[in-house]
């Protein structure tokens, strides 16, 4: 009998610590993108999910002259 003198404030300990994690975790925005991880495995790399901005990869960005800082690198002429 003496032992549920420690088991119950131990269960309402653990039920305020899991309340709390659970409010700290939706606060923290850990639901907020359920989908992306599950289509990530789905889809192939080069596509996206419906709505998910694409960055645009080094391939495509547009080269400047200069775009590496240095004075002209390797075949091309120094300005």
């Amino acid at each position: 009998m003496s032992m549920i003198y420690i088991l119950i404030p131990l269960a309402i300990l653990l039920l305020v610590l899991g309340a709390w994690a659970l409010i700290w975790a939706i606060r923290s925005g850990q639901f907020d993108d359920l989908e992306t991880h599950g289509w990530s495995v789905v889809l192939d790399d080069d596509e996206r999910p419906h709505g998910e901005t694409e960055a645009v990869s080094p391939s495509e960005a547009p080269e400047s002259d200069n775009a590496r800082g240095d004075a002209g690198g390797p075949g091309k002429p120094s300005p």
